[in-house]
């Protein structure tokens, strides 16, 4: 395939809000409440969710459990023409930390430790809307495990994942 076969180039803008901010204003909050807070607009998402497949929407944020959606679209393609396995894995990341985020006093973060994911069914941008969902399996003062699941819009899981996080605390800097 040459140069011209190609085709034009597309392009994709984003954009997001400076996340230290929001993270110190999220430092002073209980994780759930920090999460609402996003969830209703109230601070910004962070950046990572506006930068993959038309950032991730629709969250829903309670004790212990936490989901999002997003539809990826052919910007995030890999080369044989799927959703790279990289947007899945984010959102699963994404889920299952702010899963254990919401069991977070002010004051605690997290960061992931592991993360294992299974690819069960190919995502092209025709699939639509993907939702993912994490829940905590094992809260922990040191340690919190986690898991997660994305489907499509019939319910289909086409992911899933198992997890672990460091908890500690935020730094006052």
């Amino acid at each position: 395939m040459t140069p011209e076969e190609w085709g034009e180039p597309r392009t994709k803008t984003v954009t997001w809000h400076d996340p230290f901010a929001t993270a110190q204003a999220g430092a002073q909050m209980a994780g759930l409440d920090y999460l609402r807070a996003v969830a209703a607009g109230e601070l910004p998402p962070a950046p990572i969710s506006t930068l993959l497949g038309n950032g991730f929407n629709g969250m829903v944020a309670e004790k212990g459990e936490v989901s999002m959606a997003c539809t990826p679209d052919e910007s995030v393609y890999n080369p044989i023409g799927l959703v790279h396995g990289g947007v899945v894995c984010t959102l699963l990341d994404s889920v299952i930390g702010c899963a254990v985020h919401t069991t977070l006093p002010a004051g605690t973060g997290y960061s992931s430790i592991e993360l294992k994911v299974n690819y069960l069914r190919p995502i092209h941008a025709h699939t639509g809307e993907i939702r993912a969902r994490g829940w905590v399996t094992k809260p922990g003062s040191r340690v919190a495990f986690g898991e997660g699941e994305v489907t499509d819009a019939e319910g289909k899981v086409l992911a899933t994942a198992s997890g672990s996080c460091l908890v500690f605390e935020l730094s006052a800097s």
